[in-house]
């Protein structure tokens, strides 16, 4: 807007000036031929009088010599008026080139608005370009861990084609149980899928690659690693799917295991008990899943030494798999050999020998007598009678697992 006024009154004056020096040329010029018809005029009075003055200090004398003095004037008139002349054609010349250049600002002006909104258009392209590439970098890293941890995927050991093809959840193999060996943490990793074959309750597969990665990390004590990649996939699922979606469910019964690994009992309940209440809402009170929370739930307390509070929760869970999967299932079986250690550090034994000689029997029908199982069961019972002074009945079940084991090694044993 300033730029357009200063331009209106800058023509308005240029009109004014250019009408002004128009009328001063004219003017100009007019008097110039005044006095050159003057200077005329004169020079012919001043001719005729010299060729016919008398003496000097005649009265032509002196006329003459006005007229001579009028001419002097009248020249220098002449050269005033053509130094006036030359100075208003000078002063044309400036005017018209102050009015170039006064164009050529005009024209520089608008270029350069162009070119500030031509510069504004590409730093706005410019930002857009940088948030794409933003984007697809975050899509690149994101792609590129898929692609790290999509090789847990093709790990997996194949099963034979009575059992499903998925990994199934399980509690004993990441969260074993106190009659397990030690060294049995240290072969979690390479075992985790055929383990998982517990509760009837299948991994989503778009928790598998993570639930196995997971398990890699945990086995190597890599809980600052696991434990955020638990902590991230629950965010994205409880935005994804809400907090009471299944899945979540089975999220957080994984963090709940590393939280149990580190030791943190307290986190690993807190967690344990919000994914049985999930999954009580949505898959309901007798559904596997429950019965794998309940037997992760027990196993914590029993670890915290709480054992009352441990078998009624190991109890249920023992209904719901003999309800689900049959009364001799070699998961039923699992779920007595927890419960009966549960039992023995309460001083039952009574129960505790029920629970052990029931497993052993669903061992031995359903796996066979060769089974590690037996063995483990017959140790345990071994145990339990040994607790009791029963030690002809321990001695025995001593005898038979070692006697099995040398025959499996060495063959038949001789003499005594």
């Amino acid at each position: 807007w300033y730029v357009d006024m200063s331009w209106q009154w800058d023509f308005k004056s240029v009109k004014l000036r250019q009408g002004l020096d128009f009328s001063f040329y004219f003017i100009t010029r007019q008097v110039i031929a005044g006095l050159e018809a003057l200077r005329g005029e004169n020079h012919t009075l001043l001719v005729n009088l010299n060729e016919y003055a008398p003496e000097t200090g005649s009265l032509e004398q002196e006329k003459s010599n006005i007229i001579q003095q009028s001419l002097e004037r009248i020249e220098l008139g002449l050269g005033e008026a053509q130094v006036m002349m030359a100075l208003s054609s000078h002063l044309g010349s400036l005017e018209a080139e102050k009015q170039k250049l006064r164009a050529q600002v005009r024209r520089l002006c608008q270029e350069n608005q162009w070119l500030r909104d031509e510069l504004a258009g590409a730093q706005q392209r410019l930002q857009e370009r940088e948030q794409e590439l933003v984007t697809l970098e975050e899509q690149n890293r994101h792609l590129q861990f898929m692609n790290s941890i999509r090789k847990y995927d093709q790990d997996e050991p194949q099963m034979d084609e009575k059992e499903t093809t998925s990994t199934k959840e399980s509690l004993d193999d990441l969260f074993p149980t106190d009659e397990e060996e030690p060294s049995q943490m240290s072969r979690q990793h390479s075992s985790a899928a055929a383990a998982a074959q517990q509760g009837g309750y299948e991994i989503p597969a778009r928790l598998r690659t993570l639930h196995n990665l997971v398990i890699q990390y945990a086995s190597q004590g890599r809980y600052e690693v696991a434990v955020p990649l638990c902590k991230q996939a629950l965010e994205d699922l409880e935005k994804s799917s809400g907090h009471t979606h299944p899945d979540v469910a089975t999220m957080l019964n994984i963090l709940a295991l590393v939280y149990r690994d580190q030791n943190k009992y307290k986190e690993a309940a807190n967690l344990l008990n919000d994914a049985l209440a999930i999954r009580e809402k949505t898959l309901g009170m007798d559904h596997p899943a429950v019965a794998a929370t309940l037997n992760n739930l027990a196993v914590l307390y029993g670890k915290r030494g709480k054992y009352k509070e441990a078998e009624p929760l190991c109890k249920r869970a023992l209904e719901i798999r003999e309800q689900v999967l049959g009364t001799d299932h070699p998961d039923v079986a699992k779920q007595l050999n927890n419960l009966a250690l549960l039992c023995q550090n309460q001083g039952k034994y009574q129960e505790v020998e029920q629970y052990y000689e029931r497993a052993l029997h669903i061992y031995q029908s359903q796996l066979g007598p060769d089974d590690a199982n037996v063995a483990k069961t017959k140790n345990n019972l071994a145990s339990c009678y040994l607790k009791q002074g029963k030690y002809r009945q321990a001695e025995a079940l001593y005898k038979e697992i070692l006697t099995r084991a040398h025959e499996k090694e060495f063959g038949s044993v001789e003499g005594k």
